[in-house]
């Protein structure tokens, strides 16, 4: 499993390369967690906010921003969630399975298209990790997101041993 098995056609890296994606360096937590804990062979992901160069993707969807923005930010949610699980894993290549994402997206109380918005987020993860992408799924409306977000999400995750 060393490096050469990392640049295989079929590894999550070569995927994230062929996409054209690189991978942000993994936020800091921003209060009282940690932003992943592995245990029992999953790795459970604390929720990640998008970003885009540098600054988080704001509004409420439905009401200052539109679906598409929400996708794309969802998406943004998406790829610091695997540079969450690169830096805690050392390789992509431990990922076994991506178990579960939970979708928040701070949503107009009208607006009910919160699952195409959660499709940034889950089409990215079977774009890198292909079958093994495919996830359990919750995608919520909410009034409010930390730092004014447009949508956060989290993970759990299968993975191998070290």
């Amino acid at each position: 499993m060393g490096s050469d098995h990392a640049t295989t056609a079929n590894s999550p890296e070569a995927r994230l390369a062929e996409l054209g994606l690189v991978l942000p360096e993994a936020a800091a937590p921003v209060a009282a967690y940690v932003p992943t804990v592995e245990a029992s062979g999953l790795l459970h992901i604390s929720g990640q906010l998008p970003f885009d160069n540098g600054e988080v993707m704001t509004g409420r969807i439905g009401d200052n921003r539109d679906p598409a923005y929400g996708e794309a930010a969802a998406r943004a949610c998406g790829l610091m969630l695997i540079a969450q699980m690169k830096a805690a894993l050392g390789s992509l290549d431990r990922v076994v399975r991506i178990v579960k994402l939970g979708v928040f997206i701070n949503s107009h109380a009208d607006f009910t298209g919160q699952p195409l918005v959660a499709n940034g987020a889950s089409n990215l993860m079977i774009d890198v990790f292909g079958d093994a992408g495919r996830h359990a799924r919750s995608a919520v409306g909410v009034p409010v997101l930390p730092r004014g977000a447009v949508v956060e999400v989290d993970a759990i995750v299968a993975i191998r041993p070290a």
